[in-house]
């Protein structure tokens, strides 16, 4: 059976779609900057500003490359974070050691928030599933390796798939890899692999439409600098937003420089949650908190005393709050006609009155 993009799943305890707040991940990366001790102080720091996930990614260096020096292994010179890097050099850097997850993942268990990971590899899986993780995120560059999608879907965990730089066929074969082992609770990650990304180039509008084209939930990776790009993303339909966060940027760390500080993490937390409430229901018309409003709405009211046989005239009936009376454009009709009966100031104009 196919996944209704308009229906919920659950990661772990937690409704995940379009009748929930957003889940919002906050993605450590190489932010811990080789300390163990700081790895745990962002995990404190996600739980305390909110976020409902902090996110690692398992790897070493030799499972997500090899250690060979030519440009094909080089990170291009003009790169604004990592130029003239080897990516063997990179990933020594920025990993994880695994076996810091598991005090990480018991941290995190204890302060009430989910933990899991991105697996780069099909041994990263089979370390990762000891933890019970709650699911599994693939990054955008493991987009194209369908046997580790289909290895992490098997395990029937929710399989986040990021699609920064891929096509729309390149996302439909990792959807359709994850279906094929009978997963198909599956949340796509709009997202631009620049680091950081210009807003300019979100495309969020595409959220709704990569929605109907794959009819999975889609969600938001966002790199871009602060969180207007990820409210937005809300906006259109997005059900999870994914953040890269530090405790400081100048505290250093890899992807320190576009990812969010605590106080950014809470806002992202509190605003994206707005946003979602915002959207309400697709219906046009009052609203049950503007019943008071409707009493003050305008309408057609006796605005001096008039006795029977006067002239109904713009002098002594005007279009006033509150909305008792006839319609104010009623008054074309009423004008020059005459009261019936006595009527003191501050009565409410009706077809009796003439």
């Amino acid at each position: 059976m196919s996944q209704n993009p308009h229906e919920n799943i659950r990661i772990g305890d937690v409704e995940v779609g379009p009748n929930a707040e957003p889940y919002i991940i906050a993605e450590m990366s190489g932010n811990h900057d080789g300390s163990l001790e700081k790895a745990l102080d962002i995990v404190r720091m996600a739980a305390e500003q909110g976020a409902h996930a902090i996110k690692l990614q398992t790897y070493t260096a030799d499972t997500i490359t090899i250690d060979v020096k030519t440009d094909d292994f080089k990170i291009s010179s003009g790169h604004e974070l990592w130029a003239d890097r080897y990516l063997y050099d990179l990933y020594e850097e920025a990993h994880t050691p695994w076996e810091w997850h598991e005090p990480i993942f018991a941290l995190a268990k204890e302060l009430g928030i989910h933990a899991f990971s991105s697996p780069f590899d099909p041994t990263a899986v089979d370390f990762l599933e000891q933890f019970d993780v709650p699911a599994y995120k693939i990054a955008s560059s493991e987009i194209v390796d369908l046997p580790l999608i289909r290895h992490a879907a098997s395990k029937g965990k929710p399989i986040i798939i990021s699609t920064g730089m891929a096509s729309l066929g390149e996302i439909n074969a990792a959807v359709e890899a994850a279906r094929s082992v009978g997963n198909d609770k599956i949340v796509v990650l709009a997202c631009t692999a620049n680091y950081p990304a210009d807003p300019s180039e979100s495309n969020l509008r595409g959220i709704p439409v990569m929605r109907d084209a794959l009819g999975t939930l889609i969600g938001y990776s966002d790199h871009t600098m602060g969180i207007g790009a990820a409210v937005a993303s809300v906006a259109l339909g997005a059900v999870l937003v994914e953040k890269h966060v530090t405790l400081s940027r100048e505290g250093g760390g890899v992807d320190s420089a576009f990812s969010s500080e605590p106080e950014e993490l809470n806002q992202l937390v509190s605003q994206s949650k707005v946003a979602w409430q915002c959207l309400g229901e697709p219906r046009i018309g009052a609203r049950a908190q503007e019943k008071e409003g409707l009493r003050f709405r305008r309408s057609l009211y006796v605005v001096e005393d008039v006795r029977a046989g006067d002239v109904v005239t713009a002098e002594n009936v005007r279009s006033i709050r509150p909305a008792n009376g006839l319609a104010p454009d009623t008054f074309s009709t009423l004008e020059g006609r005459t009261f019936t009966r006595d009527a003191a100031k501050g009565t409410p104009m009706s077809w009796e009155l003439v």
